[in-house]
């Protein structure tokens, strides 16, 4: 099943060596290996929509339901805002380094620069394989939406269609992807706010019959079902609803003007956090009672309507109902089409620094990784799956994957920008020259790697406890696949910590020429 054990990657110590040596490093070539650059085609407009819109998908319009079943509507608030809390602040760590060095390897470039090219390279293959699985769940939703129009038409076809128009709209180029993306995901971001304006309006009773007004949220046993408990053991739905914040720091790779307008871009996930979730969340939790059972519990095997759709549903106008169905398929074509490109990106990137064949560092002509896309690709397959053991659990177990996958990197980025400030400092540097500045440093990044370990050892205890293999499995597999590939490249490298003194600081070549200062 896993795509990363699975492939051979030749690695060398002489590979690892080159790390630290060459400003072009993960990074975008402007000269050399001529026919396998990116090329910087991403605009403003895109790079803010990719930011705003990025994260926006199943996580939110399908999977929210459960969060609210589990743990209630203030459970579901708290674990929701908590997750966005530790997003906020490693977008800022990410922004610092991203503005800094923006190279399409982001992640794993950093990893390997500020910590050690053995944990970049688990990184960077962690990466891909959170997206490349992060797609195939897409497919899947993709089928269970379209099932409210089409029931009697098997979810896997819909899959393999939906595949194969999201793998031609990365097969173009940069500025392809981010003009597809700006589109998608202004329908959907537009649709979250009318729907935040409707379930206002149903609140007060102005939409709709029958308004619940705040009633839902009179009873604290109900609002907190399970107390801390139900919150902890949502926080991994939570989590996998934020993923996609993180795609900025690979799109900074391709930017036009990236040291202009990544921070520029990651200044508005802050409220895209507050108003896009956590008031999405409020407003279902204030219309749907967490008892109803139309929502998503745990133990269903097929996934239920999207709260969403059930809110304009109840409103009175059907249409809508289905016109918001129409827009949830949209969001999972984005989020699917975003993290195509992501993992896409990731892949190359290893691929020029010796951590992947070297044959998913070939471009076409248009700057596309036609190799590493299609490789990718092959792992939407996995979205057949739900042809096999049914649409719900399928989509139960991408999820979950993916969500710790997740979880691993965003780790990932709290190191790496930890041991980058201090590098940056300890090499003569003064914060002001930076780009953008994470103004919560230090306390931002330590206090995100405590709530990520946190939930990573939490998620889903109850099952350890249970003694229930398969949920342990599902829930954790991400973990020791990561410390495999951690310790195996170590193993085989005899890679050690990078040294502040040593670390490499360069941007890509195409970037030399431009201001080191900038905004905060």
């Amino acid at each position: 099943m896993t795509p990363v054990s699975e492939t051979s990657v030749e690695i060398t110590p002489d590979a690892v060596a080159q790390r630290g040596s060459s400003p072009e490093t993960g990074a975008v070539r402007a000269s050399g290996e001529t026919g396998n650059e990116l090329k910087r085609g991403l605009s403003s407009r895109h790079l803010q929509m990719i930011a705003i819109g990025g994260a926006i998908g199943t996580g939110l319009f399908v999977a929210s339901g459960a969060t609210i079943s589990q743990a209630g509507p203030g459970g579901a608030l708290v674990a929701y805002a908590l997750v966005g809390l530790m997003v906020f602040l490693l977008m800022q760590s990410l922004g610092e380094m991203a503005a800094k060095i923006p190279v399409a390897g982001s992640f794993q470039s950093f990893a390997t620069r500020f910590v050690s090219p053995s944990f970049g390279f688990a990184i960077g293959w962690n990466y891909w394989f959170n997206w490349a699985i992060t797609v195939a769940a897409e497919l899947v939703a993709a089928g269970i939406i379209m099932d409210f129009w089409f029931p009697g038409v098997p979810g896997w076809m819909w899959a393999g269609l939906f595949l194969l128009v999201l793998t031609g709209l990365n097969a173009l180029s940069a500025k392809s992807f981010g003009e597809s993306e700006f589109w998608l995901s202004l329908i959907k971001v537009s649709a979250v706010v009318l729907f935040l304006i409707a379930g206002v309006l149903m609140i007060f009773g102005i939409l709709g019959d029958n308004s619940p007004g705040l009633s839902n949220w009179e009873n604290r046993d109900d609002v907190f079902h399970g107390g801390w408990v139900s919150i902890i053991s949502v926080f991994m739905v939570a989590g996998f609803s934020f993923q996609g914040t993180e795609l900025v720091g690979v799109a900074a790779g391709e930017a036009k003007n990236p040291r202009r307008e990544v921070p520029k871009a990651i200044r508005t996930v802050f409220w895209r956090i507050m108003l896009f979730y956590i008031g999405a969340i409020f407003i279902i939790g204030c219309l749907i009672p967490f008892t109803d059972p139309s929502l998503l519990a745990s133990g269903e095997s097929d996934i239920a309507t999207s709260p969403f759709t059930l809110v304009f549903s109840r409103a009175g106008i059907a249409f809508a109902g289905a016109l918001m169905n129409a827009v949830i398929l949209t969001a999972i074509l984005s989020a699917g089409n975003s993290g195509l490109y992501a993992s896409t990106r990731m892949l190359y990137a290893m691929a020029h620094d010796g951590m992947a064949p070297k044959i998913f560092g070939r471009t076409n002509a248009r700057g596309v990784p036609i190799p590493a896309l299609l490789a990718t690709a092959a792992v939407g397959l996995f979205g057949f799956l739900s042809a096999i053991v049914g649409q719900g659990a399928a989509y139960s177990w991408l999820l979950n994957i993916s969500g710790l996958c997740g979880f691993i990197v965003w780790a990932g980025i709290a190191v790496s920008h930890y041991r980058f400030r201090r590098g940056f400092l300890a090499q003569g540097n003064k914060v002001s020259d930076l780009p953008y500045k994470a103004s919560l440093f230090p306390i931002g990044p330590l206090l995100a790697f405590a709530l990520l370990i946190l939930v990573i050892a939490g998620q889903n205890y109850e099952a350890v406890l249970a003694g229930r293999s398969m949920e342990v499995l599902s829930s954790y597999i991400g973990l020791p696949v990561f410390i495999i590939l951690w310790l195996a490249h170590r193993f085989i490298t005899k890679s050690k910590v990078v040294p502040l003194l040593e670390m490499d600081l360069t941007a890509p070549k195409d970037l030399e020429d431009e201001p080191r200062g900038g905004t905060q």
